[in-house]
């Protein structure tokens, strides 16, 4: 089958770390294995360290580069800007962007503070030409595609419970400070950068809002870090595990876990959600897998079902990349999601609905909420926290 013919977007992203290198990939590939009808065009990358960034941009496959981010606010060209910038500058940069009419795509959490977050979503909702997005990358794939429909079939019937939580082990002692451990640059810790997928997760799956925090607990363990490259030693002021139960509009109870103290868990991302019809299970160490049960099978061979999500046929996405039972990875989120942005500003339908800054506020509000409800004892309500 002929392609169709493309119309070229040109893309600036923001930031070089490690999401800037999940993101350039995607840029490279998403037009080798999807037919988006828009093509990204790798324009100008923005960041800071000067030393690093040239070799970087030759690297990654952008055309220019700049330590200015307002040289790309600035750009007539660039038609799309990709924050994936700390926290704390992700308000500054996206209201800048949107100002200058591009669409935005930005990292989550969407702020580091609920305030911060209510600018951006305000900004997004009266920016007349612009669309936002947010890369709560782990609802791309493909496993995760197959829960939605399947929730969407009422498979699951009326939900009772859902339990979800994201572990890491990688903050201990030894780690050195990093903006991760400052309240100033990252609002949060585990909370925001863990406990932010998992919500968002939760809240797409079973497709309400959640009504109440009913209870939380942060800790922070690590109170101290190394300065990297020196002796000093300063204060860390986030959290290092936080946990809430929370209740949902249907009436489900939810529990939510993020830790970076989990001994022997390296990137340990799962959800399970129960109904009267039965339960799903995924974990991202295992991404290709959805454990289902039908409540519907005969006793004597009812049981957990192992689908491993790569069929062609009828697992969102897998038909892009390889044969059926030829696993993808986490990178693969990324693109997939990126597909789907591309097609949403080419005027066409995603294969799942995409979060923007409207939908990643109310991740924030809930976070939010929970920091509430920990610190102040009690439970709190969502209608509190706006």
């Amino acid at each position: 089958m002929a392609r169709k013919l493309v119309k070229k977007m040109n893309v600036a992203l923001i930031g070089q770390a490690f999401m800037g290198r999940a993101h350039s990939n995607a840029y490279r590939q998403v037009g080798r294995f999807f037919d988006c009808g828009l093509e990204p065009v790798m324009h100008t990358i923005a960041a800071r360290n000067a030393e690093t960034l040239a070799s970087f941009a030759a690297e990654q496959g952008w055309s220019a580069h700049t330590t200015r981010w307002q040289d790309i606010a600035e750009d007539g060209a660039i038609d799309f800007v990709d924050v994936a910038t700390p926290n704390d500058s992700h308000r500054e940069l996206s209201l800048a962007m949107l100002a200058a009419g591009k669409h935005v795509a930005c990292e989550k959490p969407l702020a580091g503070t609920l305030k911060e977050a209510r600018e951006m979503r305000d900004a997004a909702a009266n920016a007349e030409g612009s669309q936002t997005f947010v890369w709560f990358n782990y609802r791309r794939a493909p496993a995760i595609g197959l829960a939605y429909k399947l929730l969407r079939e009422g498979r699951l019937g009326r939900i009772y419970h859902v339990r979800a939580s994201y572990l890491q082990s990688w903050g201990g002692p030894a780690t050195p400070l990093s903006w991760r451990f400052q309240k100033n640059l990252a609002g949060s810790g585990a909370h925001g950068d863990l406990n932010a997928h998992i919500v968002d997760l939760a809240r797409f799956l079973v497709g309400e809002e959640i009504t109440e925090i009913n209870g939380a607990i942060e800790r922070t363990f690590i109170e101290e870090r190394t300065q990297l490259g020196t002796n000093e030693r300063k204060k860390c002021d986030v959290d290092d595990c936080t946990l809430f139960l929370a209740s949902f509009a249907g009436g489900a109870t939810a529990s939510f876990e993020a830790t970076r103290l989990a001994g022997g868990h390296l990137n340990d991302n799962t959800i399970e959600i129960n109904g009267e019809g039965g339960s799903l299970r995924w974990n991202l160490e295992n991404l290709n897998e959805l454990w289902f049960f039908d409540a519907s099978d005969a006793e004597r061979e009812a049981g957990w079902r192992r689908i491993v999500a790569t069929s062609a046929d009828h697992h969102p996405y897998a038909a892009a990349w390889w044969p059926d039972g030829h696993i993808c990875g986490y990178e693969h989120t990324f693109t997939n999601e990126l597909a789907d942005i591309l097609r949403v500003l080419g005027d066409e339908q995603p294969v799942l609905p995409l979060p923007d800054f409207a939908d990643a506020y109310e991740t924030q509000r809930v976070l939010e909420a929970a920091l509430v409800a920990a610190r102040e004892r009690c439970a709190i309500p969502l209608s509190a926290v706006l």
